[in-house]
């Protein structure tokens, strides 16, 4: 395989993005960017899913919600957790209060996807098909513990672009080849939660 070939590939595995299609609901993984909430709204009012559940505490690393990462002039009040945040951001581009449901305690991506699901069945919903609102660089881990806690469900990717890091260009900048490098990373050393 020569180089060119090479970067297709971990290109196209890394930058996960499906074509869209209506689904039971739209799931976010914790963060501290508005931008995947933003998407998960503007899906919402297309009329995409009925209900969207945005997860997150705060990171382990840190240990308590370090705050706004982008627009934080808009999205200015104080959080607890990263769900505080990402509702924040729901409300305040057109998602009704009542379509919004609540997963608060994760604080790493594969606990955002379990809980989620708990989430969901306590809730008695059924998912058949589900959009999935998360960085572009983020898409193939998060799909991967998305679709391994809710297997029998056909989950669609719909990637934001945070930063100037974007599937035509990772591979032309130190940042960009970082933070794909930093992926495949975690991806290889968090396969054994996946088996």
């Amino acid at each position: 395989m020569d180089f060119l070939s090479f970067r297709e590939e971990i290109t196209k595995y890394i930058f996960a993005e499906d074509m869209l299609q209506k689904a039971d609901i739209i799931l976010i993984p914790g963060n501290a960017y508005p931008q995947n909430a933003e998407r998960a709204a503007a899906l919402y009012r297309q009329g995409y899913a009925p209900y969207i559940l945005p997860s997150g505490k705060y990171s382990t690393l840190v240990g308590h919600f370090a705050g706004v990462l982008d627009r934080a002039d808009r999205y200015n009040k104080e959080y607890k957790t990263e769900w505080e945040f990402l509702k924040d951001v729901l409300v305040q581009n057109g998602v009704d209060e009542s379509a919004i449901l609540k997963e608060d305690q994760a604080t790493f991506t594969w606990e955002n996807a379990k809980n989620s699901r708990i989430v969901t069945d306590q809730n008695k919903l059924v998912i058949q098909k589900a959009i999935l609102c998360c960085r572009n660089v983020h898409a193939r881990r998060s799909l991967m513990y998305y679709q391994k806690s809710f297997p029998e469900a056909k989950i669609f990717v719909s990637p934001s672009v945070i930063g100037n890091i974007t599937k035509e260009n990772w591979y032309t900048t130190k940042d960009g080849i970082d933070a794909v490098n930093a992926e495949i990373s975690r991806i290889l050393y968090q396969f054994s939660l996946l088996v």
